[in-house]
């Protein structure tokens, strides 16, 4: 198997969820955030799963190119749903997972919803200052032991991401043009001093999004409201998701 995943078959026929993590996350690095969802929403089937270069799935080559969160929602992405007959999820992304989960609807493929936790559509200076902080905090602090203890190769998993987010080509990077085609309904979630983004991330996809957008701003300086909120975030993806 060279993607790490786990699916649970719910109780009922709705939509099933898929969950894309972060940047440097993985099926366990969710710990029971997944299951808790889909129990609050009646028991819906849910699919969690580490992309390739993450947890426990097949490694990549490095460098990773600037474009790999379009190779995993227009390649990666699909062709997992696929293999388990999911032709119109709720994605619910996290970072990266949420900008995997833009460009997928936003390329015209089915979607029943979307739940973006910490999203990017941009690169801002307070992207960048994030990212460098992890790198020292990976170099010189303990941020490389806690994550080996989640990948099977930590350092493609932590280059991997860092690397491209830090090269001046990234610094273009920009995926608001895919907004305009996502119909579907839309939850963004952040907290207010999110060290790797600001709420105009928030503001650009409310503004630029071709259907309906709900937002919920948190208190906090955390990237993973799902960690520092998970009541609340819950809360939150069961009234937009009723």
């Amino acid at each position: 198997m060279t993607i790490e995943r786990e699916l649970v078959i719910g109780r009922t026929p709705l939509s099933p969820l898929v969950f894309l993590h972060d940047g440097l996350g993985s099926l366990g690095l969710w710990r029971d955030f997944p299951g808790r969802v889909a129990d609050a929403l009646g028991g819906r089937t849910s699919l969690v799963f580490s992309r390739r270069g993450y947890g426990r799935s097949a490694p990549v080559s490095l460098p990773r190119p600037i474009t790999y969160m379009h190779d995993e929602a227009f390649d990666a992405l699909p062709a997992l749903l696929h293999d388990h007959g999911i032709d119109r999820p709720v994605l619910i992304g996290h970072s990266d997972g949420a900008s995997i989960a833009i460009l997928y609807a936003g390329a015209g493929l089915a979607v029943d919803s979307l739940v973006l936790l910490s999203p990017h559509v941009f690169v801002e200076r307070r992207s960048i200052e994030g990212i460098e902080a992890a790198a020292v905090a990976y170099d010189t602090g303990d941020l490389r032991d806690r994550l080996a203890r989640h990948h099977s190769n930590v350092d493609v998993a932590f280059r991997g991401w860092n690397d491209v987010w830090s090269s001046p080509e990234f610094a273009a990077w920009d995926i608001t043009s895919s907004l305009p085609s996502i119909t579907c309904p839309t939850l963004v979630i952040q907290e207010e001093g999110d060290a790797y983004g600001t709420l105009a991330q928030l503001d650009a996809i409310e503004s630029g999004a071709g259907g309906p957008v709900s937002r919920l701003v948190l208190p906090g300086a955390g990237h993973s409201p799902h960690v520092d909120w998970p009541d609340e975030v819950i809360d939150a993806i069961v009234r937009h998701l009723s």
